[in-house]
């Protein structure tokens, strides 16, 4: 089955490319690298505003990260054209908006991982990192970048 077929099958439909909100690109490719910028929570097309810790679950977090994988599989596809280019899902750095006590942004993270794990298989396995934040842009409640290599 295509990448594509398997979007349609998780009743998936890849969003534009977001404007960005600053001074920077939504991507970058050099070589056979493509670097996403990273992409921040949404719901409703608004910041997905929250801090884990205080006002937000763990489990909305790994649906606020499963929405912005797919923002970021969007942003690749404009990039490359085909996400069948994609040869490895290299890297995720996750940024989790969190209280000083919050411990699971490991959690939160896993729903943009395990996403790229069923949409694109052992090409979506990715090093990743995770880390406890005191604010992200907006007040989103994830912030999540991408590094993608292309075949």
């Amino acid at each position: 089955m295509s990448i594509y077929d398997t979007l349609t099958s998780l009743n998936i439909t890849l969003p534009p490319v977001s404007i960005p909100a600053a001074a920077y690109v939504p991507f970058v490719q050099t070589g056979n690298l493509v670097f996403l910028s990273g992409h921040i929570a949404k719901k409703d097309g608004k910041p997905w505003v929250g801090q884990f810790g205080k006002n937000m679950t763990t489990e909305e977090g790994k649906a606020a990260a499963r929405a912005i994988a797919i923002d970021l599989m969007g942003t690749l596809h404009a990039a490359v054209g085909d996400l069948g280019r994609v040869k490895r899902i290299v890297k995720l750095m996750s940024l989790v908006n969190s209280t000083g006590d919050y411990t699971e942004q490991h959690l939160v993270t896993n729903g943009a991982s395990e996403l790229f794990g069923q949409v694109f298989g052992d090409k979506g396995a990715h090093a990743r990192s995770a880390f406890g934040v005191a604010q992200i842009p907006m007040g989103a409640c994830v912030e999540i970048e991408l590094i993608a290599e292309l075949a």
